[in-house]
């Protein structure tokens, strides 16, 4: 089932012409220096935002869905941003379903209870957000975004888009957040991630766009797009490509 499809997305210069389609359950990485039209891309996707092109979602054009609609099929994570408000982590992760509809109170909390766990902020829940460090606040936003399209409580649910989601995580805060996504994309969400760990692209995603420049250089499975020599072109250091234990990963030399 296709999930969602863009024709020629664009907001020129920013974002040149671009084209794809998403399934259920896939999961696709935007790659790309930095200024390249990653996040442009994402921010058009979540149909908040006006573009040239044509966006369809569900089989329907996105511009023709209000915002609590898209807010039940889908989220959008920005990049980091904290809000000026100030409540305790648990009322803000509440918030995060505010949009939907028929939210059983019992499997609302076994969903909290299992996407904290597995992000480790259990113990973070009675925080207030203006006092948590930087990696914490992250974790925590990643919890929101995942309760709002969590199958089990909202089944209407089918996107989820991540821009830069692993900005201020440590490397196990990392691997535990991949672990989540890929989870949530086992249950049949579709996951667009805009990413800098090409290494976790090499191995996470189904899907790779490579931009540059506000351009679609590349696109495809990781294999076919993520060559030693385009990777070295596009992003201005030597990269190569080896195996490890039977899998492929990047290294980078000066």
């Amino acid at each position: 089932m296709t999930i969602i499809s863009a024709k020629n997305l664009a907001m020129p210069p920013r974002l040149l012409p671009v084209s794809f389609s998403l399934s259920a359950g896939e999961i696709l990485h935007l790659i790309g220096p930095n200024g390249s039209g990653k996040s442009t891309a994402i921010s058009l996707l979540s149909g908040l935002f006006s573009a040239d092109g044509d966006i369809q979602f569900l089989g329907g054009n996105i511009g023709s869905y209000d915002y609590p609609s898209l807010a039940q099929r889908r989220c959008y994570l920005s990049q980091q941003d904290r809000p000026a408000f100030s409540v305790a982590v648990y009322h803000y992760l509440a918030l995060a379903t505010s949009a939907l509809v028929n939210v059983n109170a019992v499997q609302l909390q076994v969903a909290i209870n299992e996407i904290c766990d597995a992000l480790g902020i259990n113990d973070k829940l009675n925080r207030n957000i203006q006092q948590l460090s930087g990696g914490e606040w992250q974790r925590v936003r990643l919890a929101a975004a995942c309760l709002q399209v969590w199958p089990a409580i909202n089944p209407d649910a089918k996107l989820l888009l991540l821009d830069e989601p692993a900005a201020a995580l440590d490397i196990g805060q990392e691997a535990a957040m991949y672990r989540l996504v890929k989870k949530i994309a086992r249950q049949g969400i579709a996951v667009i991630m805009a990413n800098h760990d090409l290494n976790r692209t090499l191995t996470e995603a189904d899907q790779v766009i490579l931009l540059n420049n506000g351009s679609c250089v590349a696109k495809g499975t990781p294999d076919e797009v993520m060559t030693a020599e385009r990777l070295t072109d596009i992003f201005a250091t030597n990269v190569y490509r080896t195996e490890i234990e039977g899998r492929s990963c990047l290294l980078f030399r000066d």
